[in-house]
């Protein structure tokens, strides 16, 4: 089985603040696959801390109201090269992020209010067929 697997949930320091997601339960459940990591938001070239982004009005907006929609989808669109020509099984992501949000994101106001909508890596995959779950969904 082929995973791909947000790098922040094997506890890669590539969150916005700096920080990661490590979950155990992810870990664990790897052990027998064949694991690619990604994070689309540093294959953009985004540094980590960088300040918070959320969709405004559909476009990729950090906290400073600075556009920053382009260099997201191109990490997006890396992303996805990466992984295209394999036969990926499942893919794992961590819901709130504005790319890897899967069930929620939050809701471009800056204020920690979540909404049921997918990231733009989330949808992406879910477009192009993959089947994409939330990390929450293997704690559970």
């Amino acid at each position: 089985m082929k995973v791909v697997v947000s790098a922040c949930l094997l506890g890669r320091n590539c969150k916005y603040n700096g920080g990661n997601n490590y979950s155990q339960t992810v870990v664990d459940f790897l052990k027998d696959k064949e694991v690619i990591e990604i994070c689309p938001e540093t294959l953009a070239g985004m540094p980590a801390p960088r300040l918070p982004v959320e969709i405004v009005n559909g476009k990729i907006t950090n906290n400073q109201g600075t556009d920053m929609d382009e260099i997201y989808r191109k990490g997006v669109q890396t992303a996805l090269k990466q992984i295209e020509h394999q036969n990926i099984d499942l893919v794992i992501l961590k819901s709130r992020s504005p790319t890897c949000g899967v069930k929620q994101i939050y809701d471009g106001t800056f204020s920690k209010t979540l909404i049921n909508k997918p990231g733009i890596f989330a949808e992406a995959l879910l477009h192009a067929g993959y089947t994409v779950i939330d990390v929450e969904d293997l704690e559970e």
